[in-house]
């Protein structure tokens, strides 16, 4: 665990006012709530990502027992985007609720971009009384450093911060950095390599890191980007735009979101076609053998899924 006696103006904490669990669903809310819309239509849209996000975290087992007994500590990633915000929103509510027994802990980092609001998020969180830190690295001049000109910086930019945030969980005792990856990055995510990696791979909800000691969480994979836009708008957060960098036109990614919206504007409902896909894989109606076992596949044989210990 980090000391709390020790803190600098680039390395600050705050404690976590909270609120009852006690509370019924929905009959009281989370302080993030307070100026919410009281309307209808909106009751009904958080419901749904709630619903979604609880549903994800139950059928993904994300919530994994930790042997000293204590609750499980999430380190919730917040960039300032959409995203992030309603992903924590939802966790607030869902702990608030009683539904959720884990320990939330907000993080913010600072990459060091030119023009970055350093303030928004500290405030916001603090207004909130949400535990939060924030971490200021800077990546920034690390990835323009190394970058040629004219090409994205995410890909390292990303490696850099994924790796600060590891950093950051082990030093605050969390078992999981929790990321807010939603079902049309997946899908864009599923094309991009289906297009140019030639491989069937998306972004898992769940994952291990490579040192095998903190988790990768996707609470909101099952939830559509439309909707967590419709949320942000509507709880006006804070939004600090994400091309402070620069990099961001002409990426291969948004040439597969644009596909997408093509594609749904054609015929509604293909994205949510495409997400159910992902998760009904038939490995024997595809060609990796070494996946599935063709070799062994005979009348009256029993073929099976290859595992590591093949040796394939």
């Amino acid at each position: 665990m980090a000391d709390y006696g020790a803190l600098n103006q680039d390395d600050r904490r705050t404690t976590d006012l909270g609120g009852s669990p006690d509370d019924p669903a929905f009959t009281r809310s989370h302080p993030v709530f307070a100026d919410a819309p009281d309307a209808v239509s909106f009751r009904k849209l958080r419901k749904r990502l709630v619903r979604e996000v609880q549903d994800s975290i139950r059928r993904f087992g994300m919530v994994t027992r930790r042997e000293d007994g204590r609750p499980p500590r999430w380190l919730v990633c917040l960039s300032g985007g959409k995203d992030s915000y309603t992903l924590l929103a939802v966790l607030m509510d869902l702990k608030w609720q009683g539904a959720l027994p884990v320990d939330l802990l907000a993080c913010n980092l600072d990459q060091g971009q030119p023009g970055f609001p350093k303030h928004v998020l500290p405030d916001y969180l603090t207004r909130l009384g949400v535990a939060h830190r924030i971490i200021s690295e800077d990546t920034y001049s690390i990835v323009t450093d190394k970058v040629p000109e004219g090409r994205t910086y995410c890909s390292l930019c990303s490696r850099l911060r994924r790796g600060i945030l590891y950093r950051v969980a082990r030093e605050e005792g969390c078992d999981a950095i929790v990321l807010g990856h939603h079902r049309d990055d997946a899908l864009e995510t599923f094309m991009l390599n289906l297009l140019h990696g030639g491989r069937l791979s998306a972004m898992p909800p769940k994952l291990i890191n490579d040192e095998g000691d903190v988790m990768v969480l996707r609470p909101l994979i099952q939830s559509a980007e439309v909707d967590i836009a419709r949320f942000a708008q509507a709880m006006a957060f804070p939004i600090i735009p994400c091309t402070l960098c620069g990099s961001q036109d002409g990426l291969q990614r948004m040439a597969m979101k644009a596909m997408l919206d093509e594609w749904e504007r054609k015929s509604p409902g293909r994205r949510q076609t495409m997400a159910r896909a992902l998760g009904q894989v038939r490995p024997s109606h595809l060609l990796d053998d070494r996946m599935w076992d063709f070799s062994a596949l005979a009348p009256g044989a029993s073929p099976r899924l290859r595992t590591r210990d093949d040796g394939v």
